[in-house]
């Protein structure tokens, strides 16, 4: 299961899971853009893709679509917390509601989904011939150090994130539930693309260029086909030349 899966990382992601032979739930807000997506996945092998649109800030809808997906999928073996959202600016001048959207999406979005999909992982991670199961989470660099004062909230969420995940993964060990988190750099995407005063800007690649959502892909796919005794807990991804 992808979240945030109608475009940049999540789709991507989805691609590269379901070129694996996994078969991928996709969930978003955006219907058209995951329906493309499922007939892209579904036209070239694989696994097979389908789709179940939700708000990762709405609670009762996504646990609705995880357990949809469940049950349309034989269980979850695999959650990808990916949907995110941001908002830049100096603190004085900033609207309390942008702040609050971004921690909704960004941290309440992370909890609602994990704790609809960790039952379904458990007993995957018990039942299934892998013997583990992964969650991960897509942080950014921003959770492990603040890349500028006009990160204020959306580097607090990606800290926050980091620090669930290692509480999971010390809780889930004996699981069999691999807890991991993915920590881009600069990646072209929706966030980096927008304009928008003070977001990070990857309209301007320079040299070796910026990471494309396919190389934050291949991560999350390296980490997930470990042997069950090897977990990726933490992975930080730069542009190799990006110095922040």
């Amino acid at each position: 299961m992808v979240t945030g899966a109608s475009s940049g990382i999540g789709a991507a992601t989805a691609r590269a899971l379901a070129a694996e032979g996994a078969d991928v739930a996709l969930i978003a807000r955006r219907q058209s853009q995951l329906s493309q997506l499922a007939d892209s996945i579904n036209g070239q092998g694989g696994g097979y893709a389908r789709c179940y649109p939700a708000d990762v800030t709405d609670a009762d809808a996504v646990r609705t679509a995880i357990d949809e997906a469940a049950a349309d999928c034989g269980g979850i073996d695999i959650l990808i917390n990916n949907a995110g959202s941001g908002t830049w600016g100096p603190a004085m001048t900033a609207d309390l509601a942008d702040w609050h959207a971004t921690v909704e999406v960004n941290l309440t979005g992370v909890l609602n989904t994990t704790h609809a999909a960790l039952p379904h992982l458990c007993r995957a991670a018990a039942n299934s011939d892998r013997g583990v199961a992964d969650l991960v989470t897509i942080s950014s660099i921003a959770g492990r150090k603040i890349p500028g004062a006009h990160s204020n909230v959306y580097a607090a969420t990606k800290h926050a994130v980091c620090a669930f995940t290692e509480a999971l993964r010390q809780e889930l060990a004996g699981t069999h539930v691999r807890a991991g988190l993915v920590e881009p750099g600069l990646v072209v995407t929706e966030l980096t693309t927008s304009g928008r005063r003070h977001a990070p800007d990857a309209t301007h690649p320079t040299g070796y260029g910026l990471l494309q959502p396919e190389d934050i892909a291949h991560t999350v796919t390296f980490m997930v086909t470990r042997p069950s005794h090897v977990a990726l807990n933490e992975l930080l991804v730069r542009p190799t030349e990006q110095t922040i």
